[in-house]
């Protein structure tokens, strides 16, 4: 007999192991493997009293700015909003499915307080830990087009000047080699040879 799920909301609240439930491959559990958060206490200890209301972990704060650039996540406020529905996130963090989810003006007080030196410096150093453990590469790049149809003429295309796209080359050129770990010769002298 097939069966069918009554929802039905619980009246008590068991205890829910997030370990058991974000998988063994997850890739947030290398990056918590690998990255080393707490650096930020001692960054940031200085900024804060000794009275007053006790501030969200600072450790907490740095993974979630981690994990607005790690997913892309569109806002603050976006990511607290899908916050308390990521297992994965909550797992991350340290949270459980009971925790308050902090206001999303937290990451810019913590910000505002912090400095926007030591607040890069936190940000360069935890993506450094992840590209000396072998998590980032700047090897491939991976791009998403989609067809769309467009109610567009072939004739309103117009071509560039050759002179335009030369410009433009060393303008790449120039940008191109202030990139760490940039091969000079790769594009032939550090200007791309891409036909426009």
């Amino acid at each position: 007999m097939m069966g069918k799920h009554e929802n039905q909301k619980s009246l008590f609240s068991y205890s829910v192991d997030l370990d058991n439930r974000v998988r063994e491959d997850h890739p947030l559990r290398r990056v918590a493997e690998v990255v080393d958060f707490s650096l930020v206490r001692g960054e940031v200890k200085e900024k804060y009293g000794a009275n007053g209301n006790v501030s969200v972990d600072p450790e907490v704060i740095l993974k979630l700015m981690f994990l607005l650039f790690w997913d892309d996540v569109r806002s603050e406020r976006e990511l607290m909003k899908v916050l308390a529905e990521r297992l994965d996130y909550l797992w991350f963090i340290g949270y459980g499915l009971d925790d308050e989810i902090p206001d999303h003006s937290v990451l810019s007080k913590a910000r505002a307080r912090w400095g926007a030196e030591v607040v890069e410096s936190l940000f360069l150093r935890s993506v450094r830990q992840c590209v000396d453990a072998g998590l980032v590469s700047s090897e491939l790049l991976h791009m998403d087009g989609s067809l769309v149809e467009a109610n567009a003429s072939k004739d309103s295309v117009l071509k560039t000047d050759p002179e335009m796209v030369e410009r433009l080359r060393e303008v790449y050129g120039a940008q191109e080699a202030k990139l760490e770990g940039c091969k000079p010769d790769r594009f032939g002298s550090g200007v791309s040879t891409a036909r426009w």
